[in-house]
């Protein structure tokens, strides 16, 4: 899948059906975004931030 400028969106939810935020996929990187919070105030993590994060997982 291609990600364009603007990115994919995914809602997430809980094994409870709750929804727990929205995780935003771009080229520059991830944003997660708790609850109602608006994609402008989520937090942002870079690709490689990201990686260098997983990597030590």
């Amino acid at each position: 899948m291609d990600v364009k400028n603007k990115g994919v969106e995914f809602d997430v939810y809980g094994n409870d059906g709750k929804f727990r935020g929205d995780c935003i996929i771009t080229k520059a990187g991830i944003t997660w975004c708790e609850g109602k919070v608006r994609r402008e105030n989520g937090v942002r993590v870079s690709w490689d931030k990201f990686i260098s994060w997983m990597n030590e997982q």
